[in-house]
């Protein structure tokens, strides 16, 4: 299945047709065989997809990670779960699940086994900071991370009320700063019993204002460590959506079988991830990328290679774990690069204190 998946470049069961022989079936008898497959409780990531994970991340032992936890919904009708490491521009699914659900928000019971798998397949004495956009302002989250010893930073909406360490209650709302500056506010208290770091900026190249949690030392980079998430979970959505696989024409229409689907489909994703990877190292890249720097991702990298060698009859090279380190984001021109690089800059940052 999964090797349909990276030919055919498609979740649409129909397009791995023709790379399917099995048993000398017809059309009709195979879609009734992929069918059977995706709604079997047995085809699982536990048993498919960990193995392969661990198998990969094993160089990362002892290595500071950043995750992202977000939400991509589908058809509005389903909503999927997705927690990544962020690694080489891009990320890498550790978890995920499709829930029947009508919103992108949903509640730290329906997501917390996510969490839970994520975190047993890291790789062991890791370093964790989490990232989450404003639909995870959860109580139960924040106090789960503080119980799992994990950094997180977290963009909260402005309706949130906020208590500084004078004892006043103010609305994130009523914090936020003038255009191009920063407000700090550090030992804050929310959602009851909740102390942590609060910053608040109006970014000059954001359409939006910033308001981040955090349980570290509330600074600049704080926005800077949760920008990291725009780099990473939003490529991989767009990846998994239209720019690989074309998840959005599976016309499955079933949660069980919709997760199944995202488990091959990131199980194919890392397979090509690290065949991308070996490209570059072999010094090889410019076969296939025209850039003067690498300008495709190593998703994209490694499915091109794939064709190549399909269409040239050679055998696929042994995949090996990934390397330690964070290899640049892929840039397709220097104002790109310039753009990734520029430093934010505010006309004045402040810093509150009892």
């Amino acid at each position: 299945m999964v090797a349909s998946i990276l030919q055919a470049q498609s979740a649409c069961l129909s397009r791995w047709l023709p790379y399917l022989s099995h048993r000398d079936c017809k059309a009709r008898s195979h879609m009734e065989r992929l069918n059977y497959f995706v709604h079997n409780d047995h085809i699982c990531a536990q048993t498919f997809y960990a193995p392969l994970l661990r198998h990969f991340l094993q160089a990362f032992a002892g290595e500071a990670l950043a995750l992202t936890l977000d939400t991509s919904m589908l058809w509005d009708q389903f909503c999927l779960v997705n927690v990544c490491l962020i690694w080489g521009g891009r990320s890498i699914s550790l978890a995920q699940v499709v829930l029947e659900h009508g919103s992108a928000t949903v509640g730290f019971e329906q997501y917390r086994p996510v969490l839970e798998t994520a975190r047993s397949l890291l790789p062991p004495n890791s370093t964790v900071t989490l990232l989450a956009d404003r639909g995870f302002e959860h109580g139960e989250l924040m106090r789960w991370l503080q119980r799992t010893d994990w950094s997180w930073a977290i963009r909260v909406k402005c309706d949130l009320q906020v208590t500084l360490t004078p004892g006043t209650t103010w609305s994130v709302a009523q914090l936020l700063p003038p255009s191009e500056q920063a407000y700090l506010f550090p030992d804050v208290t929310v959602l009851g019993d909740i102390t942590c770091q609060l910053a608040t900026a109006k970014v000059p190249t954001a359409n939006e204002v910033w308001a981040v949690l955090s349980n570290q030392t509330p600074s600049l980079q704080t926005f800077a460590l949760y920008g990291k998430r725009f780099g990473g979970i939003e490529p991989h959505f767009k990846d998994d959506k239209s720019a690989a696989f074309d998840s959005l024409r599976s016309h499955l229409r079933d949660a069980q079988a919709l997760t199944c689907l995202f488990m091959l489909l990131d199980s194919a994703a890392l397979i090509a991830l690290v065949l991308g990877m070996l490209l570059v190292r072999l010094g090889q890249r410019e076969w296939l990328d025209w850039h003067a720097q690498r300008g495709l991702s190593f998703l994209q990298l490694g499915l091109r290679e794939l064709q190549r060698l399909l269409y040239q009859g050679r055998s696929l090279p042994r995949l090996k774990p990934l390397p330690r380190g964070k290899p640049l984001t892929a840039c397709a021109s220097q104002r790109k690069r310039e753009q990734l690089d520029c430093r934010i800059e505010f006309s004045r940052v402040t810093t509150f204190s009892a």
